[in-house]
């Protein structure tokens, strides 16, 4: 389901469903409860595009997200991580992690200006975000007004070369002062065949 965009050159919201069972190209390798409670343990993911209403056969879970603009940035910003992210489906691109994220009331009682300090001024949650561009690309789907358990979805996805950059990156997201409002946080971490 493709939402029309608000302008001629606007941005145009994508909604997507990530299912969770047996079925799907990418395999789970691993899944780690950060914070709060797990996700049942699943075998694969399929990310599918459009907003699924029912959980299919084989499927243990499904979480809807939807991209939207960007919340938190300047122009600038918004223009340097445009011109710098890549597409998502490099056939490189054969390691992916979806990690669902849910933030505190505390957090969502903030103003828009205190959450942008929190967010870029103090955890500078964009710069260390460029500094891993193009190799990671991402996309972050808006959840919480959808109904979803989860506030956002974030996925990622990179080459085998750059596992140790993607894990340098959440690291250092979970050190700083935006972590501290986050109360449920799963890290699922995925792989595909090379297709030949």
């Amino acid at each position: 389901m493709e939402i029309a965009p608000r302008t001629r050159n606007s941005w145009k919201k994508r909604v997507a469903t990530f299912v969770g069972g047996d079925t799907g190209i990418w395999r789970v390798t691993n899944t780690k409860a950060v914070a709060g409670p797990p996700l049942k343990r699943v075998d694969r993911i399929e990310v599918v595009e459009g907003n699924l209403a029912a959980l299919p056969s084989g499927g243990k879970w499904l979480i809807r997200g939807v991209t939207s603009n960007d919340r938190y940035t300047t122009r600038k910003e918004h223009e340097m991580l445009l011109s710098r992210q890549p597409a998502l489906g490099r056939p490189e691109a054969t390691h992916a992690a979806l990690i669902p994220i849910t933030k505190s009331e505390s957090w969502w009682q903030l103003s828009q200006s205190e959450r942008r300090g929190i967010f870029e001024t103090r955890s500078g949650h964009i710069r260390v975000g460029l500094k891993y561009l193009p190799a990671i690309a991402r996309r972050l789907y808006h959840c919480r007004d959808l109904g979803e358990p989860f506030d956002f979805l974030t996925w990622f996805e990179y080459a085998p070369a750059n596992v140790d950059a993607f894990e340098e990156l959440v690291s250092i997201l979970r050190q700083s002062e935006e972590w501290r409002y986050v109360e449920r946080e799963i890290d699922i971490r995925l792989a595909r065949e090379i297709s030949t």
